[in-house]
């Protein structure tokens, strides 16, 4: 696979450098924040090859890689370069709960990395101890569990960077006002217990370390309060009033009103949960296990992680949502297998057995976008066998004692004070996966008709779209294009601004910019016409399309128009691209030089 091919077909489909706010990415997803989420095309981004799955959700446009997305990411960083934020898009205005499962999601997904790594560093001082490796009370012992314990107990601190980054705040000075909560004088006086004031108001005495919900507030008043401080204060003194500002009004705030309110929120929700589960121990990780994967689709799993990461720092395990996703991600990985074995589609076969691997290991989103929910069938099987391996997760009291997901590779965050536990972990996999595989091979998959094979022309001949001279791709001021990484195929310099088909097919991709358009032959060969470089910047301008999506073209058939001296006049190289972007079995050489629109430019063999 190549990644910068990749990369770049990503930027393109999701409308290029200047329509991307805002990316990040975890574990499986690269997270995209654009300015216009209508532009990309969802078909077209699912045929990229190497995407697993799209999803539209907490206002991002996500795109599911599996486990290469940090390379991938990494190529597209190069693509886009320095994005400069901003507030201004053109989606709808998002409804208060997607905007919350937005706040939760992007200031948590920084912090995964770091919880993962103390969680497992746990989970393993538990292991080790209980195979006698190691004594609880050794300096060794000690000094690794404190270790372990910092990206606990300085929670606050952590998810405010996060939170910094999607309120759009200053993250060094959100880290100081969370800083605050668990500052060494204020835990004292929370240990002393004696009543304290602030001005004659009352200070809420409450122990703040391991917490999320406070930090989250204090964070989302400070994106306020630093606006504010930005528009009421005269430039000459904002480099010293601005912090001070900043730091003082939403620290005091957060100690007397919005630290105390998050610590009740929190308490609620904790007193629903044991509510619950005095009630019957086995109702939540049964329905985590059957709903699991609704949760994950639709973002909300996000809305829970305060919750059980704050159960885990405080307590030292939570049966939230540990025990019923690891029956769900095993059940994810027992019907990407069964697709696996009974599907005749050589390439459906390697990505399921792929994703279903990848699955039982833990990470689901490749199995769940690529395999389960394209057939309901499957998504219900998996539901009914993470339910069942929930429920008995559930009977059997199984806790997670550590952050770091769920799944074979998983394991050791199921290791803890009782050693029974990794033996229901175990059970409750088993169960997981034997249900789902029996009811997934038995009636939840359905193979699929396969296609007839389209018809084939051999060598598809390709005229010049535009009249000019012909050049190598190698040529052309734009290493998107010179190093191919969207595809072969070759370059015009125009001397007139009239665009034709230079095959029969149908227009498959016309972007709202007008200066690229994307033609599908009948045999599958697909093709890019581009004009210009950085012509999307031109916003339409100069541009006049004569066809539209989904319209049938033939060879020679005018496509657009477009202002050749205009274009040129605002410093823009017009040199147009045609590039096959399916993949091709051979390209002969190019006729170079100059053509007109009717002349043959090279043949390719599909």
């Amino acid at each position: 696979m190549s990644y910068q091919k990749m990369a770049a077909e990503i930027v393109t489909a999701v409308g290029g450098k200047e329509n991307v706010v805002e990316l990040s990415h975890c574990a499986t997803r690269l997270r995209f924040v654009l300015k216009d989420t209508a532009t990309p095309q969802d078909q077209q981004v699912d045929k990229i090859v190497g995407v697993k799955g799209i999803s539209r959700t907490s206002g991002q446009y996500q795109i599911i890689i599996g486990t290469e997305v940090p390379e991938v990411y990494a190529e597209i960083n190069q693509l886009l370069g320095d994005i400069q934020p901003t507030n201004q898009t053109d989606q709808p205005k998002e409804g208060l709960f997607n905007r919350f499962l937005g706040i939760i999601s992007g200031s948590i997904t920084p912090m995964i990395p770091a919880l993962t790594g103390a969680g497992l560093l746990k989970a393993f001082l538990a292991l080790f101890v209980n195979l006698k490796w190691i004594n609880a009370t050794s300096d060794t012992y000690v000094m690794l569990n404190f270790v372990a314990d910092a990206a606990f107990y300085f929670m606050p601190i952590i998810v405010a960077y996060g939170a910094a980054k999607k309120f759009k705040t200053n993250q060094v000075l959100a880290m100081v006002v969370a800083a605050t909560l668990i500052h060494p004088t204020f835990t004292a006086l929370v240990s002393e217990g004696n009543s304290f004031t602030f001005l004659g108001l009352p200070v809420t005495l409450v122990s703040y370390g391991s917490t999320i919900i406070p930090a989250l507030l204090s964070t989302w008043l400070m994106s306020y309060v630093e606006r504010i401080s930005d528009r009421i204060i005269p430039n000459f003194l904002k480099y010293f009033l601005k912090p001070l500002v900043v730091i003082a009004v939403t620290a005091t705030i957060t100690l007397l009103v919005l630290a105390p309110l998050g610590n009740l929120i929190g308490n609620v929700v904790a007193g629903l949960i044991d509510g619950l589960n005095a009630y019957g121990s086995w109702i939540v990780p049964t329905v985590i296990g059957g709903l699991f994967p609704l949760l994950v689709m639709t973002g909300m799993h996000w809305s829970l992680a305060p919750f059980w990461l704050g159960s885990i720092a405080q307590t030292g395990s939570e049966t939230l949502l540990g025990p019923g996703s690891l029956a769900s991600n095993i059940a994810q990985g027992a019907a990407s297998l069964v697709v696996a074995i009974k599907t005749k589609d050589p390439e459906q076969k390697s990505i399921a057995s792929s994703a279903g691997f990848t699955a039982l290991l833990g990470i689901t989103e490749p199995a769940m976008f690529g395999v389960t929910i394209k057939q309901k069938s499957i998504l219900f099987s998996v539901m009914a066998g993470g339910l069942v391996g929930g429920a008995y997760a559930g009977f059997s009291g199984l806790v997670r004692y550590s952050a770091g997901g769920a799944g074979i590779a998983l394991l050791p965050v199921f290791v803890g004070e009782n050693p029974m536990n990794l033996i229901h972990a175990l059970i409750t996999m088993l169960i997981a996966f034997v249900t789902t595989f029996i009811i997934t091979y038995v009636w939840g998959f359905k193979p699929e008709q396969q296609p007839a094979a389209p018809q084939s022309y051999g060598k598809v001949t390709i005229d010049a779209p535009v009249k000019g001279e012909t050049i190598d791709l190698s040529s052309v001021k734009d290493q998107v294009f010179s190093q191919k990484m969207m595809g072969d195929g070759f370059a015009i310099i125009p001397s007139e601004g009239s665009v034709v088909s230079p095959v029969d097919g149908k227009v498959a991709m016309l972007f709202d910019t007008k200066h690229a358009i994307g033609i599908a032959c009948d045999n599958g060969l697909e093709i890019l016409i581009h004009v210009g470089i950085d012509t999307v910047n031109l916003n339409g301008e100069m541009f006049k399309a004569l066809v539209k999506q989904g319209d049938s073209v033939k060879k020679g058939q005018p496509l657009l128009t477009f202002d050749l001296a205009g274009i040129k006049a605002a410093g823009y190289d017009p040199t147009t691209m045609v590039v096959f972007t399916s993949p091709v079995k051979e390209v002969s050489p190019i006729s170079l030089g100059a053509k007109n629109t009717t002349e043959a430019v090279l043949s390719v063999e599909v």
